[in-house]
């Protein structure tokens, strides 16, 4: 999520995709603008509360930028110990709030306090650093599904409770995660059939207690998680005018459809809240033209993806096909941050993005990871393969090739290892902070690794 749409829907920040503007991450320009800790005598004298905070938040910026995420709880511990007015910060919400949303990029609690949230994702990086995880395997009744290719995943979309996954038939499976039980079942309006994929899930959007997901005929339908099995149609595709749509992926704000069939409409995006569909500037119209024709073969074939979008953190979107990439900023019509040419080609499959910086991979397999808002280069690797399919995290990049998973840390671009099943050739895979999901196509096994559990 045909591996043309795989997404992470909320960017492992729990805000879907960050359309609260999670702010994640080391980043150049620090804000120390959020909330802080102040204190006072009964003499009316300041404790040196915000002063400290935000040192120890510079600490461990500092400590996360030049030797990585995971070194900054031990040089804030450090700072803690300095003496008892020191440690007393140690016990700030606020502060844990702001370490949390910088280092790891979230703004949405799932645990008790913020201290125990960053705990949580510490211990988390450090499991998939270190290659602990529980590997399982996802069933579900297959009655009742027509032909065997309906049982064909398409994509795949991660939240913080759920996995989503869209078959070629047009539905869509829901997992508990917490459960790793199949929970519910959603089902396309009926229409007309332009070719036997028509129906195939482009791509999957989980906002809050929405799922939203696009077929490859255009058609975009809403449901509530917890709701009824037949959704309403939000949009009504018309892929005779636009052709097929290759790719969908959003946030809560935003949605954003690939094209590929017609020249000059390679984008639609529509307003999340009011999903009506907004205007498109006219310079990245032309992204999927040299991709016309195999964008209609997608109709009728099981055929590698022509085109790929991805959401940010910050409101911007990274699209691709084989000879170029774009960066979108959704705020602004989609106005093309970047447009970019790639003479060594990239590997569709392969661009992922998380809440600050996408990865490309090239046809001789060499990787880069870039900031979104400035392409600066963060690392780059080489996979030792041509063929394969990749995606992301905050910390990691993975690439299945040959059936077999590997792991590169993507800070120094360094290689950690492989999981330890051999699943085949895959059709789909999906990571976020604590899982990695993906779909074998020999058998179309739905296995899920879960790095958050020991």
């Amino acid at each position: 999520m045909s591996s043309s749409s795989s997404s992470s829907s909320e960017d492992g920040n729990g805000n879907g995709n960050g359309n609260d503007n999670g702010g994640g991450g080391p980043r150049r320009g620090v804000d120390f603008g959020g909330p802080s800790l102040t204190r006072r005598r009964a003499n009316n004298e300041i404790w040196p509360g915000p002063f400290l905070e935000d040192l120890v938040v510079q600490v461990a910026i500092d400590a996360s930028r030049s030797l990585g995420r995971l070194a900054a709880a031990a040089a804030i511990a450090n700072v803690f110990q300095v003496c008892s007015t020191w440690r007393a910060v140690s016990h700030s919400s606020p502060l844990w709030f702001r370490l949390t949303r910088i280092i790891w990029g979230r703004t949405h609690r799932m645990h008790p306090t913020w201290r125990d949230e960053y705990v949580y994702r510490h211990r988390t990086a450090r499991n998939f650093r270190a290659g602990g995880s529980y590997h399982h395997t996802l069933h579900f009744d297959p009655s009742g599904v027509d032909v065997p290719e309906g049982l064909t995943c398409r994509c795949l979309t991660l939240s913080d409770t759920h996995l989503a996954c869209g078959f070629a038939d047009g539905t869509v499976r829901l997992f508990e995660l917490a459960t790793r039980q199949h929970v519910r079942t959603f089902y396309p309006h009926p229409s007309d059939r332009l070719g036997r994929f028509s129906r195939a899930v482009a791509g999957i959007v989980i906002s809050d207690s929405r799922i939203i997901f696009a077929t490859l005929d255009g058609d975009i339908h809403v449901a509530i998680v917890d709701g009824q099995p037949f959704p309403r149609r939000a949009h009504m595709g018309n892929v005779v005018e636009d052709g097929p749509l290759v790719d969908f992926t959003g946030c809560g704000r935003w949605w954003v459809g690939l094209y590929a069939g017609v020249p000059g409409r390679a984008f639609q995006i529509w307003d999340g809240n009011t999903e009506e569909m907004m205007y498109v500037n006219p310079l990245i119209a032309s992204l999927t033209n040299p991709e016309a024709v195999m964008g209609w073969h997608m109709l009728t074939e099981f055929i590698e993806p022509v085109g790929r979008v991805r959401m940010t953190s910050g409101e911007t979107a990274v699209a691709c096909v084989s000879s170029r990439y774009m960066i979108l900023d959704l705020r602004n019509q989609g106005f093309p941050l970047h447009d970019q040419e790639h003479r060594r080609g990239i590997r569709v499959a392969c661009l992922d993005t998380n809440n600050e910086a996408f990865m490309t991979v090239d046809n001789r397999g060499r990787a880069t990871v870039r900031r979104v808002e400035t392409l600066e280069e963060v690392c780059r690797f080489h996979t030792g393969q041509s063929n394969m399919m990749g995606c992301m995290n905050w910390g990691y990049a993975l690439m299945c090739a040959g059936g077999v998973v590997r792991v590169w840390e993507i800070e120094q671009g360094q290689y950690l290892y492989r999981l330890n099943e051999n699943i085949g050739g895959i059709n789909t895979m999906v990571a976020d902070d604590r899982y990695v999901a993906a779909v074998s196509g020999r058998d179309t096994t739905i296995h899920l690794w879960d790095f958050g559990a020991l």
